[in-house]
């Protein structure tokens, strides 16, 4: 497929302008969730959000880094899925939706068990016929994992991931640039957020001495998420979670769409080989597009990303 298959609305066409304006201005209106809260093997919770049509195939959506069921572009493709004959469950990381884990370990680019913990509920709990993954940002490394790495449940047959920085080495280096220090900056102080919500749910266990100091993802994961998740340092941790290895072992249709001027991501986020290498993976590389940007402007409020998504998983492996 041709690489500007995107074209962005005038005015658009800048990957700041794209990656920001969702956040700021879309609202995605009519989307009732159904809340289910489910146990984890190791007595925490994940609180999943429903959006149940009567279809009888499921798409199970994982959000980006500091995100949740309720971000825009999650709902936009709530939507999107449910109007092309699907259910969906927009699924929560752990402390992303609205109250702190009861843990210490908290959600990190590898948890794939909780993905396959929601996977696994989803798929006993209805008679769905198969099962869809969409992941966006941290969810589409997360989904890629999941596919390339662990043995996935049969019931999922294919996925969709967007922005996707499958080399979170060489992603976190480039959110580290001053050019991204808006983006840097922001999600620190969400994740501080979450640092404090754990330090009074358990004193003496976590502390925010210093956080100032903490300028990029080097900092912060050498800090946090690497030690309290068994990871050696910010490396083994990057290292070990990064999905960019595992794309050989994808097994199902799965769709990449990451853009070009994407901030969040270098060119090692892009799986050229990796592509050409695997049937199963298409990969779309349109020149503009932002990081979960993708905005269009229509009567339906569909961005090009859900438009996108709905024709593959509609089209891919169909078995009904």
């Amino acid at each position: 497929m041709p690489e500007n298959l995107y074209a962005p609305p005038f005015l658009f066409g800048n990957g700041h302008v794209q990656t920001i304006f969702p956040v700021l201005f879309r609202k995605v209106e009519g989307i009732l969730y159904e809340r289910e809260r489910i146990a984890t093997v190791d007595t925490d919770f994940l609180d999943l959000d429903w959006s149940v049509k009567g279809h009888d195939r499921l798409a199970v959506i994982s959000h980006g880094l500091e995100g949740d069921s309720r971000r825009a572009y999650v709902k936009g493709m709530v939507k999107a899925v449910n109007d092309g004959g699907w259910d969906a469950l927009a699924w929560n990381y752990r402390s992303c939706s609205g109250e702190p884990n009861r843990l210490l370990r908290s959600y990190h680019n590898g948890v794939t068990d909780d993905l396959s913990r929601v996977i696994d509920h989803a798929g006993g709990k209805r008679p769905y016929k198969e099962i869809a993954l969409i992941g966006f940002s941290l969810g589409g490394n997360l989904t890629l994992l999941y596919l390339g790495r662990e043995t996935p449940n049969p019931m999922v047959k294919k996925a969709a991931v967007f922005s996707v920085p499958c080399d979170l080495t060489e992603s976190a280096k480039a959110l580290a640039k001053p050019v991204n220090r808006l983006y840097m900056k922001r999600f620190l102080i969400l994740l501080h957020e979450k640092i404090k919500a754990k330090m009074k749910l358990m004193p003496g266990l976590m502390d925010d001495k210093g956080y100032g100091d903490i300028k990029d993802f080097k900092a912060f994961d050498d800090r946090y998420t690497a030690p309290i998740h068994g990871f050696k340092s910010a490396e083994d941790y990057w290292e070990k979670c990064s999905s960019k290895p595992y794309l050989p072992h994808i097994r199902i249709p799965t769709l990449i769409v990451n853009a070009g001027n994407d901030p969040f991501l270098p060119e090692a986020c892009f799986p050229v080989q990796e592509a050409r290498a695997n049937k199963h993976i298409s990969l779309l590389m349109p020149k503009s597009g932002g990081h979960v940007g993708f905005v269009s402007f229509n009567r339906q409020n569909l961005y090009w990303s859900e438009k996108q998504a709905v024709d593959f998983l509609n089209r891919a492996g169909v078995e009904r």
